[in-house]
């Protein structure tokens, strides 16, 4: 790592730890550099894909932006749950959260954030121990999905591979306008 990348990354964690906006005189001094060369490494991180804000008082670390989500109904069997979750990731899907719309109960949910092949066989241990069932056994196999991608098109490959499989179940006009 050169010394620019490891004073880039420092200025990272520095913005990481700090609740406050850091001024890029105190960053430089931090790191023994000028201001300006602080200006010209955030300038860089951002391009890397870092999300700094700038304030008037400071730099402050801002949250990602906001991937493209969309909503999917999906119907299979309990068997199936580990293709049709790794046909979400391995098209770069992140599976964000199940939920059940139970006709007694109402809505049922659980965050779930799979966004890899791993995360996919850990959820799949914490249901092989049998102590849980999915949420989509109280209804018939009926579950939706929060699905976010980098882009539109990679959700659209995502639904068209998703109905190739036959998991895909339409959507009500309840649904549509509820959920």
């Amino acid at each position: 790592m050169s010394r620019g990348d490891e004073r880039r990354q420092a200025i990272v964690d520095a913005l990481h730890a700090s609740a406050e906006p850091l001024s890029g005189a105190s960053l430089g001094k931090a790191c023994g550099v000028s201001r300006q060369v602080v200006v010209q490494d955030i300038a860089l991180l951002r391009s890397q894909g870092a999300h700094i804000v700038s304030t008037n008082r400071g730099y402050l670390l801002g949250p990602a932006p906001a991937r493209p989500c969309r909503l999917f109904k999906c119907r299979h069997t309990q068997d199936q749950t580990a293709e049709e979750l790794l046909c979400v990731v391995d098209l770069g899907g992140r599976v964000e959260d199940v939920f059940v719309n139970h006709r007694i109960y109402g809505l049922i949910s659980s965050k779930l954030g799979i966004a890899c092949r791993r995360d996919v066989e850990l959820f799949m241990e914490g249901l092989s121990t049998g102590r849980s069932a999915p949420l989509m056994m109280v209804t018939s196999g009926y579950h939706f999905h929060h699905v976010s991608a980098a882009d539109e098109e990679t959700l659209d490959l995502i639904g068209e591979a998703l109905d190739k499989r036959g998991f895909l179940a339409p959507l009500t006009d309840y649904e549509r306008e509820t959920l």
